[in-house]
């Protein structure tokens, strides 16, 4: 899958958030928070955004946030479209259940990336059974654990310890030490943080 590897600090000054999801680097000064990048940048607020624009902007936020790409945004959207209730939520819903998310969710890595690498290789079970495929979609009742062998337990033990204490959201629960999590129930909007108003991303794919 074809990922964004340019800078990542640029690409938030880009967007105008903080994505924690892609990266912990932060940026430096306020001033530089609330500017454009660029050898000559100037303040957001001086910008007049079209239409499109904004709708485009909200789409990027949610794509790199989760890391996905576009073939796989397109795809979780036309998934929500068959599905009855609000398209946008469906959406959010679609990419917080993903496997890289909520093992990134418990603490188990930094970000979602490095949440990715440890699925791909193979050191996370999902009802005691091995799934190396990051985008796996959790359900409720799912038993999320690390791999029972040497390494992956290592791992997951030095991840935990360097990790900042942060508390998982309300749909997942996590005993660190038998260092196993779970899916409670289906994530609602109010325990997704991510400042993006996913209307508007429903509406940049209406015409396609």
């Amino acid at each position: 899958m074809s990922r964004y590897r340019g800078p990542r600090v640029r690409l938030q000054r880009r967007l105008g958030i903080r994505l924690d999801d892609l990266t912990k680097k932060r940026i430096r000064s306020r001033k530089r928070q609330n500017s454009l990048p660029g050898q000559h940048s100037y303040p957001r607020k001086r910008v007049r955004l079209s239409e499109y624009r904004m709708r485009l902007e909200e789409k990027q936020k949610l794509r790199f946030n989760y890391s996905v790409s576009e073939k796989q945004l397109f795809r979780y959207i036309k998934e929500a479209r068959r599905i009855k209730g609000s398209t946008g939520l469906i959406v959010l819903q679609l990419l917080e259940m993903r496997l890289d998310t909520i093992v990134y969710r418990l603490n188990l890595a930094r970000t979602i990336l490095a949440a990715r690498q440890l699925v791909s290789h193979g050191h996370i079970q999902v009802n005691q059974k091995l799934v190396t495929i990051a985008s796996f979609q959790c359900q409720p009742g799912d038993k999320i654990s690390v791999s029972p062998n040497k390494v992956s337990k290592e791992l997951i033990k030095n991840n935990l310890k360097n990790r900042q204490r942060r508390y998982p959201p309300r749909h997942l629960v996590f005993a660190k030490t038998q260092m196993q999590g779970g899916v409670k129930k289906v994530v609602d909007r109010r325990s997704i943080r991510l400042p993006v108003n996913e209307l508007l991303v429903v509406e940049y794919y209406s015409r396609r």
